[in-house]
């Protein structure tokens, strides 16, 4: 009876769901570290199937919020981070980047902190970054040369006033293709000398 009774738990499926759970965490990359751009564009993309389904988010001690913003998909953390020295319960992914939302009003103060570079700055928006890494190496395919780069970035957004948006974006680009080699010049050649001009006059 007591063999049945554990394997009619072990089966249960909040016993299942917390298998998951504890599964896709021990798989999950540093999301600190992530965002921090200490990472490379593989762990990034490990996030993926958590975006597309909720319960992973869940058993990774993610709530998701309401879409604010139509470019961003936005978590609640049950465990803050602490990134670029903040803490913060709130993370967004956007494209190929993920960040934490800080409770930080002016992005600027983060970007000097971090000596980012300027790309925008108005009274309305803000932008700053600054390559952390690029790295040649095999791509998906194991051809060499591609390239992996890893860009921090502060800014802010009209869906989040008062707050900064502080993260990584990741890339894995593919090399550029060679330019087709210029076809070899034909050797010179010398004309032959006319016969008429041979002749004596």
């Amino acid at each position: 009876m007591l063999r049945t009774a554990l394997l009619a738990f072990a089966l249960s499926p909040a016993v299942a769901a917390a298998a998951d759970g504890a599964a896709t965490k021990a798989a999950a990359p540093d999301l600190s570290a992530l965002i921090e751009c200490r990472l490379g564009h593989a762990d990034f993309m490990a996030y993926m199937p958590v975006l597309q389904d909720p319960l992973k988010a869940v058993a990774l001690g993610w709530r998701p919020l309401p879409q604010s913003n139509p470019f961003m998909v936005e978590y609640r953390l049950n465990a803050p981070v602490t990134v670029f020295g903040r803490s913060s319960d709130h993370i967004a992914f956007a494209g190929e980047g993920v960040v934490a939302v800080l409770d930080l009003p002016d992005p600027r103060v983060l970007a000097r902190e971090l000596q980012l570079e300027t790309a925008i700055d108005t009274p309305q928006k803000v932008l700053a970054g600054k390559e952390a890494r690029a790295t040649v190496l095999d791509g998906p395919d194991g051809s060499p040369g591609w390239v992996e780069t890893a860009v921090i970035t502060a800014s802010n957004v009209d869906s989040h006033p008062g707050q900064t948006l502080a993260g990584c974006s990741y890339s894995l680009d593919a090399p550029e293709p060679a330019e087709p080699a210029e076809p070899a010049a034909a050797p010179a050649t010398t004309a032959a000398p006319s016969p008429r001009g041979a002749q004596p006059r």
